[in-house]
């Protein structure tokens, strides 16, 4: 298969329903993938060029700061071909819920890029059912749900709830990356559980995802890479949750260390901002904002203050709106608990 990604010329008309009901779409909300291995050409086609790097690290083009690990390339490769017009298409029909799920997780100390975890398990459908009986949005098994706090009886099932299940969401991805500090393996255990990826720990005798993927199930080690397939998709490039604990210190330490760039300053903050409402005031995307300030959002939180890194413009807009924006920042937060 060496397909072109192309355009799609035709839009589908979809309707969408409150946060608590469904967002209808024709067709699977799954299409798994057991290809781990094929290696496919260069993507070019417009429009899709920001790919065309993607594949090759040496690319002069491919400035990044968040490479794509080599041992992902041919799945992230084939998952862009067959999946990329789709998601893309996606971006604007589910911006709604996008956008609610950015200030639950925003306000629950979470990268907001999560939301992808989403598309992945149910392409945000709450009518979603899997074979094993997981449901909803997040898919949530009944143990794990009411383990969570949501109710699951004959009469309700707020695992199909939006809100309720986002919320649900927020709380076990928190305790998961509590365990283990990495995202590739929160996302591995949401998807097979953390048994399964403490067993994976063991017999590799290492905590690094692309060592022990393959003591991992198929699906759950694929669900890591489709993870970071569509983020790359979403995005346009990866972000600190597509990498591992060692790739994300040392993206830290290289911001902390860099030399000093005449074009950039550094502020160092305290309060209870938080990075979506930074990155919005200042009309920059999140991922640019987490490659010069990583694991802003948990690093404030646990520490009280943060070298906050930005372009000097940026950072003159920034304080002239700091006030503002930890205000917006605090209803984000006040709005999210629960």
């Amino acid at each position: 298969m060496n397909k072109l990604l192309l355009l799609a010329t035709s839009f589908f008309c979809l309707t969408l329903e409150g946060f608590s009901g469904v967002p209808q779409l024709g067709g699977s909300y799954a299409n798994h993938f057991s290809k781990d291995s094929s290696i496919k050409d260069q993507i070019s086609s417009d429009p899709k060029d920001a790919f065309k790097n993607l594949f090759d690290p040496e690319s002069p083009g491919n400035s990044s700061s968040f490479k794509l690990n080599p041992k992902a390339i041919s799945f992230v490769q084939d998952y862009v071909e067959d999946e990329a017009d789709r998601l893309t298409r996606m971006k604007d029909w589910a911006k709604p819920f996008f956008d609610r799920i950015d200030k639950i997780f925003a306000g629950k100390n979470l990268p907001v890029e999560l939301k992808y975890l989403a598309v992945i398990e149910s392409d945000l459908r709450s009518s979603a059912t899997s074979r094993v009986g997981a449901a909803g949005p997040w898919q949530f098994m009944i143990e794990t749900a009411r383990d969570l706090g949501l109710k699951v009886s004959r009469k309700v099932d707020e695992r199909r709830d939006f809100n309720k299940s986002t919320y649900a969401a927020a709380r076990y991805l928190n305790d998961l990356y509590n365990t283990y500090n990495d995202w590739l393996l929160v996302i591995a255990a949401y998807n097979c559980g953390p048994g399964v990826v403490n067993s994976a720990i063991r017999k590799s005798k290492s905590s690094n995802f692309w060592d022990l993927q393959y003591y991992l199930p198929a699906e759950s080690r694929n669900h890591v890479k489709k993870f970071i397939a569509t983020h790359y998709i979403m995005e346009g490039d990866g972000g600190l949750t597509t990498l591992t604990k060692k790739e994300t210190d040392a993206l830290t330490f290289a911001s902390n260390n860099q030399f000093v760039d005449p074009n950039t300053s550094v502020l160092n903050i305290s309060g209870k901002y938080s990075s979506i409402a930074i990155a919005q005031n200042l009309q920059m995307s999140i991922v640019d904002f987490n490659t010069s300030n990583p694991d802003f959002d948990k690093q404030l939180s646990a520490n009280g203050s943060y070298n906050l890194r930005l372009p000097i413009d940026k950072m003159l807009v920034f304080q002239a709106n700091k006030q503002q924006i930890l205000e917006q920042s605090i209803q984000i937060l006040l709005s999210t608990v629960r």
